[in-house]
């Protein structure tokens, strides 16, 4: 038997055209003599839908969008993911199901068990676990289905229940084998996330020794990534199908003599699936979002420039606009830097001097000013100025304005509110800074994108005299590693000092992240590429007093 591994990228509660690729897609399964289509989790809806499910239309055209489907579906086995209302008196109203439709009727049915309540995940806020699934037969073969989560009590200590297990004790009861495991998901991407998946898989397969596959949504929406990289695993670990990573695409398994078609032959280095997913992204956000251009500021700094770089190749760089807004206190070097930066990725560029409106500004607030001290307020008129032009040109253009923030800077306030934080989309809100400057060497492998001056000179704001991000921050590669400890990895005050880090510069970070909590509520969207972003997956207090 001959299945399809079918990797899509939907567009949340657009049933018409979701439904028009699963269909398309299963008539090219079916006519490269495939008996089985899989496609991903919430396939038809999109996943997450979030409190879209809390609408009775939204719930009665996904149900008519389904119907409507199953009709025009080729006459095969058709696995697709959905949601379905049950019909209990208790619980939660809905289940996150995978339908397997042949012949226009639904022959199977199975209901995600396993609901995730953590990081950027909510199911429980919608559905009620399903109960142990049966089994379905396809080709000759006994076919145990499982959703997303379900599988992933490997890496998860909090389940109890153990679905993989229930499939093979039933397979047991009713005297069969267990032929064939599938997982259909929708697990976003982040860094380390594939070696994670690695481990549950591996799991799987010393425990049960049974081949297993794996299909993956593919694409941006919102914050999350969905890389795809579905695949498929004889029973003894091997890996006999991949599909493409962050694209769409269809792979074929043959059950024969367990063979199938490989994408991605080789390992891929982490970095270069941080930019696939950047550029991913991008794209989506800004296509799905009903915009084709974007606008940045350019600063002649590392931020905007890889910012600038990643949005050329998301859009293409004829639609990519980037400014060069110099202050007083910019250096002739940097407006040279934006200007060869601009050059190298082939996007438009423009020069907006704020040197007249800073001076009006001063003017205007000196009679309230008189006798304080210059501080970071001037800095940050400068900032502030920036956005509200950047927000102008968005505005009469119809550009998606980018933010360049990285994730060491809004993690301890470096940035300014209502200023360079101002934007539809902060592409690098999730990239720590040493990163930053990684993605940044990646891209220029292919050649000499971003000037070679941009990556060597020491970050600075540019708002004042000979202004250096070090005097007011610890060294990045001293801070990246402390907000990786205390952000991603959960560590605690005492326990980041316990590893050998300055208890004053530790307590200076935690105590920056603190009291900045406001400010990042208030930031555009970001691209989650690290474990624990800002965002929708950290929900913290904005006023709060601990210090640990």
């Amino acid at each position: 038997m001959k299945i399809a591994l079918i990797q899509l990228n939907p567009v949340i509660g657009d049933f018409e055209n979701n439904c028009a690729k699963i269909i398309l897609s299963a008539h090219q399964a079916a006519d490269l003599g495939c008996e089985l289509a899989v496609f991903p989790e919430l396939a038809v809806s999109g996943y997450p839908p979030l409190d879209l499910l809390e609408r009775a239309s939204f719930l009665e055209d996904h149900e008519a969008a389904v119907n409507a489907m199953i009709l025009g579906l080729p006459p095969i086995s058709v696995m697709f993911g959905c949601f379905e209302r049950g019909l209990e008196a208790t619980g939660k109203p809905l289940y996150n199901s995978v339908f397997v439709a042949r012949n226009r009727e639904i022959v199977h049915k199975t209901r995600k068990q396993l609901l995730p309540e953590y990081d950027v995940f909510d199911e429980n806020r919608y559905f009620e676990p399903g109960p142990p699934t049966t089994l379905f037969s396809c080709g000759g073969l006994s076919i145990g289905v499982t959703v997303c989560e379900d599988i992933w009590h490997y890496a998860v200590d909090d389940y109890r229940s153990r679905p993989v297990e229930a499939l093979f004790d039933l397979a047991h009861q009713e005297g069969c084998s267990l032929d064939l495991l599938i997982n259909v998901s929708a697990s976003p991407f982040h860094r380390g996330k594939s070696r994670i998946r690695q481990t549950i898989f591996s799991s799987l397969i010393d425990q049960y020794r049974t081949p297993f596959i794996y299909v993956n949504q593919v694409g941006g929406q919102d914050s999350l990534l969905f890389d795809g990289a579905s695949l498929a695993l004889d029973g003894s670990g091997q890996t006999i199908a991949r599909a493409a990573t962050f694209k769409e695409d269809l792979v074929i398994v043959d059950t024969g003599d367990w063979s199938g078609e490989i994408r991605n032959p080789q390992e891929v280095e982490e970095v270069e699936l941080i930019h696939d997913a950047l550029v991913m992204g991008i794209q989506d956000y800004v296509t799905k979002s009903g915009f084709s251009k974007a606008v940045l500021g350019l600063s002649g700094g590392i931020d905007s420039a890889l910012t600038a770089a990643l949005a050329a190749r998301a859009l293409g760089p004829e639609n990519v606009l980037g400014i060069a807004l110099p202050s007083p206190y910019s250096s002739r070097e940097s407006l040279e830097d934006a200007e060869a930066l601009a050059r190298g990725c082939g996007c438009r560029f423009e020069v907006l001097p704020i040197s007249d409106l800073f001076d009006g500004y001063l003017k205007s607030l000196e009679p309230m000013f008189t006798g304080c001290e210059e501080d970071v307020t001037e800095q940050n008129i400068q900032a502030r100025i920036r956005g509200n032009l950047l927000m102008a040109l968005s505005n009469k253009f119809n550009h998606l304005l980018l933010t360049t923030g990285n994730k060491s800077e809004m993690a301890v306030g470096y940035c300014t509110l209502y200023g360079d934080m101002s934007g539809g989309l902060a592409v690098i809100s999730d990239v720590p800074k040493q990163l930053v400057y990684e993605l940044a060497r990646f891209i220029n492998r292919s050649g000499d994108i971003i000037p070679a001056r941009i990556l060597e000179k020491a970050p600075s704001a540019e708002l004042k005299p000979d202004q250096r991000d070090q005097d007011d921050l610890p060294p990045y590669e001293l801070l990246d590693q402390i907000l990786e400890l205390y952000l991603e990895d959960g560590c605690g005050r005492d326990e980041i000092v316990d590893r050998g880090f300055d208890p004053a510069v530790v307590d200076d970070i935690v105590r920056r992240i603190r009291i900045n909590e406001y400010k990042r509520k208030q930031a555009p969207m970001g691209l989650k590429v690290t474990s624990k972003a800002f965002g929708i997956g950290r929900r913290l207090p904005n006023v709060q007093n601990y210090h640990g």
